[in-house]
Parts: C-alpha cells; sequence; structure tokens
C-alpha cells in the first residue's frame, strides 16, 4: 500500500510573517488527524520558521539544492545546510529546466547528493505542450527518467519520489483528464519496473503536478497509479490545501 502523499510547491511566494500565518491558520485543519502525509515546500528564506511554526506536524521539503558539500558557488544551497530543517527536496521542476536550463545530468548528481545526505528527492518529469502535440510525451519522460535516475540503485529509489507535471498544464489552469494522468503514471511505473523491479515498482509513490485543485482531486487521485499531488497556487492557502488532503483520505488504494 502507498501511502498518498500531498505536496505543497509554494514556489516563490510568502514571507516568514507570511509562513508563520500559514502554520497558525493550518493547525486546527489538521484535526481530525490526517492518513495522508503532508508536506510543505517553502523558498528557503522561510525553511526556519516553517520548521520552528510547523512544530513538527508535517513534513517539509525544500524546493532545490546544490551537488555540492561546500565551497565557492554563491548563492547556493548543500543538502548538509538543508538536512536539518527539511526531510524532501524537489529537483527536476520544469521551471528550472526551462527558465535556468538545468541539464538531466545535473538534476542526476543532485539525486546522488540528496540520497548520500539520506534525505528524500522529488523527481520531476513532464512533457511540454509542443512534444505532447507530436506524441512524443513517453519518449521525453522515458528520457528524463533514464538520465535523471542514472546508477540510482534500486535500494535507494525506495527514497525517491517521481512526479509528473505536464508543463502545458502548470499554472495554467489547464489540468490533463484523469485518463491522459493516469496514461502517464501508468507508464511511469511500468518504466521503474522494467528498469529497477517489481517490488520497487509497487512501491515508489508517483505524484500528480498540474494544477491539482479541490474540484479535480477525487478523480485524479482516485487514479490506481496516482499517489498524490505536488500542487502549486492551491498550497498557499491552508484551506485549500487541506481539502485536498481531506478529499484523499476519502480514496483508499
Amino acid at each position: 500500500m502507498r501511502r498518498f502523499l500531498i505536496a505543497g510547491n509554494w514556489k516563490m511566494n510568502k514571507t516568514v510573517p507570511e509562513t508563520r500565518s500559514f502554520f497558525e491558520q493550518l493547525k486546527p485543519l489538521l484535526e481530525p488527524k490526517l492518513t495522508s502525509e503532508l508536506l510543505v515546500c517553502p523558498p528557503f528564506t522561510a525553511l526556519t520558521e516553517a520548521f520552528h511554526s510547523n512544530n513538527g506536524q508535517i513534513a517539509l521539503g525544500a524546493q532545490n539544492v546544490y551537488p555540492k558539500a561546500s565551497g565557492a558557488y554563491t548563492g547556493e544551497i548543500a543538502p548538509s545546510m538543508l538536512a536539518e530543517w527539511v526531510s524532501y527536496v524537489i529537483v527536476g521542476h520544469s521551471e528550472r529546466r526551462t527558465l535556468l536550463n538545468e541539464s538531466d545530468a545535473f538534476i542526476n548528481e543532485k539525486i546522488h547528493a540528496l540520497l548520500q545526505a539520506e534525505m528524500k528527492p522529488i523527481l520531476c518529469v513532464g512533457e511540454s505542450l509542443e512534444e505532447r502535440k507530436q506524441d512524443r510525451a513517453f519518449e521525453v519522460i522515458a528520457n528524463e527518467l533514464k538520465a535523471g535516475l542514472k546508477d540510482v540503485s534500486a535500494n535507494s529509489m525506495l527514497n525517491v519520489t517521481i512526479a509528473y507535471e505536464p508543463i502545458w498544464a502548470i499554472g495554467t489552469g489547464e489540468t490533463a483528464t484523469p485518463e491522459i494522468a493516469q496514461a502517464v503514471h501508468a507508464f511511469i511505473r511500468n518504466w521503474l519496473q522494467e528498469n529497477f523491479d517489481a517490488t520497487t515498482a509497487a512501491q515508489v509513490r508517483i505524484l500528480y503536478g498540474g494544477s491539482l485543485k479541490s474540484s479535480n482531486a477525487k478523480d485524479l487521485l482516485s487514479q490506481p497509479d496516482i499517489d498524490g499531488g505536488l500542487i502549486g497556487g492551491a498550497s498557499l492557502k491552508p484551506e485549500d490545501f487541506i481539502a485536498i488532503a481531506r478529499i484523499a483520505d476519502t480514496i483508499s488504494k
């Protein structure tokens, strides 16, 4: 059984006071206790406040990492600098791939650095609108998985989460239909079985990350291979975020 993971990616949003307010509003919404795992990924500047305001109620993650232990890397953050505050780190998000030209090889370095630091990477993969129109979605995703997970062992893979984020559905209000999303998630799980083994494929969680919100959460999360969501805008308001988690709790895998 794979436990749902409802993950919020705040992106470049929320100051320290706004982070404190978020967790103050979140606290009463956590009762009754949820069975789904909750994760919030604030910006670096808000991680310390999130850690103290959260008080261990939910998991915390970072939105990025640099794959070196230390050194002359101005503006970057090493895994060891994050380990005190977070357990998860997002890598390979489409915004970093497209806006900052991050390569699959660089993303693979990050995954290995995080696994060595005993942290949990969330590897994002997904196709653009043009690639989908060209019927290349599976090809693109397979290439990103192959390169991003190069030299990762089956044992280490159990600490990796995959997030499918159709680039054409991020921040656009567009959402893949449940059928489209399930087809891609099933493809990813089959790829994991072929490239690792059946046990690993059955245990790795695969999240949907394209404009997931309370109005479409039930249809998407009911799909057999969708194990949660990597949520952007809907994670910025505690009530919206928890509403998705409550919907997940009504669905049994």
